[in-house]
């Protein structure tokens, strides 16, 4: 390790993001996520809801309600999702904010889901927006779905008001934090025989000009009486489209988002992304989102920036993971969790690393966000397969780094010295003699940025004196006596 050099991280052609927790399913920490998937995302995405003038508030209405009857999904006063306990007369200690500080210390975006009572004041948004500004660039996709029926905004306020509230919204917010970036979730083109025209156009087009980013919810296939009914061949409860049609359709909103703005191009993403286990059974769900996938990337779909998974672990089917129901803790492999972990590591989907300079020691590290970060390059070289490969840290490193090898991502969290990273060649073996580079990031330890920092909304500073020593064995401590 004789020499070092400058790393630059930016955007893949694709990102993937992961929904991590909902109304159908727990928050999963990111070191399993990491252990298990092997690569961050660029977001991870929560679920909230706010609603503080209902009596019922800030209880998640499930659990105020718990002997209610009821027959769907979102038929209680307001959203079963997790409740936003930040706001006026809120703090940030709790939920969402340990869960993003949890993401962000893993070197991931937080992607905020939050469905609000469009009659909130102007003060309430802007303390919302207050609540956001230590975490780095944040996605804010407020009242998703809005050209649906089923969210509880949507039966408190006309379509035309949902579409007026979000621009307020917006506006209010990143006057506060200006490092937010709002995605428009709306229904898009939902019939390519109708038209070209996107659900509920004339209401949403100053939302869809006004927003940073365009997006649409599609699943392939989904049970939506979930978990009242039980999807059965003839039922009426559940759906199952073609993958090119959701393809095609998604593209074609796109195209009609950008006619809406002039030509002017913004990022366009899928916010929600699955085929439910529900429908197809596991097997053919992996195979539609491997196939869809397949299509971005044979595509060369450049106009499409990033999809989010929904979601890591489900009690339902719509999971990676299907939820332990004896133990939420506990999760199930599904098929599809090994086919979306070949897709995310695939290079359409993976971000940019390029190596530059020489560096030396002490060096200052710049993390801006999962797409824009400046780290380390480490050459290393292995005379073979190795049998120990760890990287040791000293007593008094205080780093906390996302670290790469081999195609392996891990985390070094402040109060970890040693990292074993022979995971990295457990199932991509070394044929012989080989150079390899350690790649070292360090996004920010606590989860927020410094905002004394001149530019500290969008951008967090780590120095690096000491970096680690790399223990590295072909062969094992002690050789075989049976040989």
């Amino acid at each position: 390790m004789d020499k070092l050099f400058k790393l630059t991280m930016g955007k893949a052609k694709c990102a993937v993001d992961l929904g991590d927790g909902s109304e159908r399913g727990e928050y999963v920490d990111q070191d399993y996520i990491l252990n298990k998937l092997g690569r961050p995302h660029r977001s991870i995405s929560l679920m909230y809801c706010y609603y503080p003038f209902d009596k019922q508030w800030p209880q998640r209405i499930s659990e105020a309600m718990k002997d209610a009857q009821v027959s769907f999904q979102w038929d209680y006063p307001y959203d079963d999702y997790f409740t936003y306990k930040g706001g006026i007369g809120g703090n940030t200690s709790g939920e969402p904010f340990t869960f993003m500080r949890d993401i962000r210390r893993h070197g991931q975006d937080v992607t905020l889901t939050l469905t609000i009572d469009p009659k909130v004041t102007d003060d309430m948004l802007a303390a919302i927006g207050k609540d956001l500004r230590p975490f780095g660039r944040v996605f804010l996709r407020i009242n998703h779905e809005a050209t649906g029926n089923w969210f509880s905004f949507n039966k408190r306020a006309s379509y035309q008001e949902v579409a007026d509230f979000y621009c307020r919204a917006c506006r209010v917010i990143k006057e506060q934090a200006p490092n937010v970036q709002t995605i428009l979730c709306i229904g898009g083109v939902e019939d390519l025989s109708k038209g070209e025209e996107i659900e509920k156009e004339k209401e949403f087009s100053q939302a869809v000009k006004e927003t940073d980013i365009w997006s649409v919810d599609k699943y392939m296939s989904l049970h939506w009486g979930w978990p009242y009914d039980v999807a059965e061949p003839g039922g009426n409860s559940h759906k199952r489209g073609s993958v090119k049609e959701t393809y095609d359709m998604t593209k074609a909103s796109y195209e009609r988002f950008r006619f809406i703005c002039g030509g002017k191009e913004k990022p366009m993403v899928m916010s929600e992304f699955n085929s439910d286990g529900d429908v197809t059974g596991a097997y053919e769900q992996a195979e539609m989102v491997k196939l869809f996938c397949d299509m971005l990337k044979n595509d060369k779909a450049e106009w499409f920036s990033g999809f989010t998974f929904y979601q890591f672990r489900d009690r339902g089917r719509l999971g990676l993971e299907i939820e332990d129901p004896n133990n939420k803790n506990v999760g199930i492999e599904q098929p599809v969790l090994q086919t979306y972990k070949d897709i995310i590591h695939d290079e359409w989907f993976m971000p940019s690393l390029t190596q530059g300079s020489e560096l030396e020691l002490p060096v200052t590290l710049r993390w801006g966000s999962s797409e824009d970060a400046e780290g380390i390059a480490v050459p290393l070289h292995f005379d073979g397969d190795p049998h120990f490969c760890e990287a040791v840290f000293d007593e008094d490193d205080d780093s906390n780094y996302i670290m790469e090898l081999n195609g392996r991502w891990f985390y070094k969290s402040p109060n970890a010295r040693t990292i074993d990273m022979m995971s990295a060649f457990f199932s991509n073996h070394l044929s012989g003699s080989t150079d390899l580079t350690l790649k070292i990031f360090a996004p920010p330890a606590s989860g927020e940025n410094d905002l004394s920092a001149e530019d500290g909304l969008f951008n967090y500073y780590y120095t690096v004196k000491k970096i680690p020593k790399v223990r590295i064995l072909s062969s094992p401590v002690e050789p075989s006596l049976d040989r």
